[in-house]
Order: C-alpha cells, then sequence, then structure tokens
C-alpha cells in the first residue's frame, strides 16, 4: 500500500512569525511531498510495500539502497519534525524529561548550547537530535537523510531540521537565529516528553 504524505499538525499559518505560511507550504507540500512520491515510485509493486515507513528506512539502509533510503528517511525525518514543533512552544520542559535533562547535561541551558551547537555545526544540509541511548539523553547531528532511526537501541526524541529550505524564506543565512528560535518559541516539549516515556529507557 503507498503512503502518503501526513497532514501538518497544525494550521499552516500556525508557527508564525517564527516560521511562516509560505515556508511550510514549500516545505511540507514541496519538499516533503516529493520525498513521499519518490518513495512510493521506488516500492511500487514490490514487497517493500507492505512495510512500516519505520521498517522501510532500516531495510533500505541495511541493503545499501541509497536511493530508497534517501526518500524514506527524509519521509519520516519530515513527519518528526513537524510533531517536533508547535504553535506557543518553546521554553523548558517539566517532569522527568526536566529532571533528566538536568542530569544528563547538567542543566537546561547545557542541554541548549549542546543542541544548538549540534545544529549550528552540522556542515551542509542536515538535522540535530536529541535521543535517549541506554537510559541517558544525548546530543547527536546527522547528515542529509540520516536519522537516529537506524541505530540500535538509539530512540529519538525530537529533532531540528538544518536543510537550509527549513529557514531561509524567514531567516536567510542566519542559522544560529532559526536555532534560537526554535528552542524558544517553536520545540514541543509535550512530544519530546511522550516520546521518552514510550521508549521505556
Amino acid at each position: 500500500m503507498a503512503h502518503t504524505l501526513p497532514d501538518l499538525p497544525y494550521a499552516q499559518d500556525a508557527l508564525a512569525p517564527h516560521i511562516s505560511a509560505e515556508t511550510l507550504g514549500f516545505h511540507h507540500g514541496k519538499h516533503h511531498a516529493a520525498y513521499v512520491t519518490k518513495m512510493n515510485d521506488a516500492i511500487a509493486g514490490k514487497d517493500e510495500e507492505a512495510l512500516s515507513l519505520e521498517d522501510l528506512v532500516r531495510k533500505a539502509a541495511k541493503d545499501g539502497n541509497q536511493g530508497l533510503f534517501n526518500n524514506a528517511a527524509q519521509t519520516w525525518n519530515h513527519t518528526f519534525y513537524w510533531n517536533s514543533m508547535k504553535p506557543n512552544g518553546g521554553g523548558a520542559p517539566s517532569g522527568d524529561l526536566a529532571d533528566r535533562i538536568d542530569r544528563d547535561f547538567g542543566s537546561f541551558e547545557g542541554f541548549k548550547k549542546a543542541f544548538a551547537d549540534a545544529g549550528a555545526t552540522q556542515f551542509g544540509s542536515g538535522w540535530a537530535w536529541l535521543v535517549v541511548k541506554d537510559g541517558k539523553l544525548d546530543v547527536c547531528k546527522t547528515l542529509n537523510a540520516e536519522t537516529p532511526l537506524t541505530q540500535d537501541g538509539v530512540v529519538p526524541l525530537l529533532t531540528m531540521d538544518v536543510w537550509e529550505h527549513a529557514y531561509y524564506l524567514d531567516f536567510q543565512n542566519r542559522r544560529p537565529d532559526y536555532i534560537t528560535t526554535f528552542l524558544d518559541k517553536l520545540v514541543n516539549w509535550d512530544f519530546a516528553a511522550d516520546n521518552l516515556a514510550a521508549s521505556g529507557q
């Protein structure tokens, strides 16, 4: 069965003025949609059609099928990214997630610095991630379509897209300003907390 482009979890203008409706129109309606279309074209009539998106990403990575991996992983990464933001987001987390951020990064400010550095120092296109592995929170970055989904025992909690098309219409070349805005105004801590609880770690 063909995969479909998921709807945004909020209205296209809901993240304005931080991320504009124009950016989401292009990013979701053009870039994300193209990944879904190319992925479906690559698996049409094949056994892979029956796989979940997560299993398809992992199989493509294991098989070294770079073309399929790029489109399947980008389909998954983008859906995860939309949910990593929400209107009136940002601020600090609470509960168990906040306690574990303090434990594993020294403080919330320590986490923010590590996450911002990951996004700012990702050369070219890629992603910054908050993940949990072996019961410990960590920050990592990935290149292009790479995703922690393919790493054994690593559970992604939150991501930030640092491909230029994620921010260029609104921030031009000011990636650090986009990163600050993501953390202060957009990040969806409820989504990260739910992923942490579901991880069982």
